[in-house]
């Protein structure tokens, strides 16, 4: 089909599929098309995928299915750009794509589409792990490490660099909270006697060992910090309203009056 033929049948349609998806992506890109995404390239749209899987996160948890849906679409619409890219690299297509993934999911699970037995999570996980080793070749422990992204959140990293790791773990919480002030020692020597960059190694394995802790205690160091942060914005915004009401800001309070405000949205915060 040409692309007025292309163009022309999408005009006509009044609900789409995947394959509409497709082809919209094609005419966006295609002479005559979005200047704006005829310019793009995977690197120049890479942190727009990164934010829209954010905004898919903030869905789930808000509980909200409608917008959901539509960062969901927003998702997919990413895909369908960097597949769309690859076409015209003439290395591969949409459909590809989705066979390939289609590969690994029958080869991934075999309790299903095979003969192997699998009648937990854990075991359906500990086939998971095998299978994906034997295909990437990751012999060593060290070879599953290297593989998880750096690209991925610091805590987040770091909890399945631990986890992975295991064999070399702390063998409880209290060992590893016990490293955190030995840890938190070492930053405070650095902070007197080192350089910028011996405090930012400091620092950085201060925040390794808390990521273990967290692991250990069954938290999720990044939903932790997630809430924490959450939970200092809400006291700082009560201060702020206080000081508000005092006449004047935060700028103008001294430390002492800083710090019995801040005490105060402590109190109202554990007694809501």
């Amino acid at each position: 089909m040409t692309r007025d033929e292309k163009l022309q049948e999408i005009l006509r349609k009044k609900v789409y599929d995947a394959n509409d998806l497709v082809t919209i992506v094609e005419l966006l890109r295609l002479p005559g098309g979005c200047p704006w995404d005829m310019e793009q390239t995977h690197k120049s749209i890479r942190n727009d995928f990164i934010e829209e899987t954010y905004e898919v996160i903030e869905a789930i948890d808000n509980g909200d299915p409608a917008l959901l849906r539509e960062e969901l679409g927003d998702v997919l619409l990413q895909v369908a750009m960097h597949a769309r890219m690859e076409e015209e690299a003439g290395r591969c297509t949409f459909d590809d794509v989705a066979n390939d993934i289609c590969q690994k999911m029958i080869h991934r699970h075999p309790h299903v589409f095979g003969e192997v037995k699998a009648e937990t999570t854990a075991q359906v996980l500990s086939n998971w792990e095998q299978i994906k080793s034997e295909e990437k070749k990751r012999e060593t422990v060290t070879d599953k490490l290297r593989a998880i992204p750096r690209q991925y959140p610091a805590l987040m990293r770091a909890a399945k660099v631990g986890k992975k790791a295991k064999m070399m773990d702390f063998p409880d919480a209290a060992s590893v909270a016990d490293k955190v002030g030995e840890e938190l020692l070492e930053v405070r020597e650095a902070l007197t006697h080192e350089s910028r960059e011996r405090v930012a190694e400091e620092i950085g394995d201060l925040l390794l060992t808390v990521a273990s802790l967290a692991r250990k205690a069954g938290v999720d160091p990044e939903l932790a910090l997630t809430r924490a942060t959450d939970k200092f914005i809400d006291r700082f915004s009560a201060v702020e309203k206080a000081a508000t009401a005092l006449g004047t800001d935060l700028e103008q309070l001294s430390d002492a009056q800083k710090d019995i405000l801040w005490e105060n949205a402590k109190k109202i915060a554990r007694n809501d």
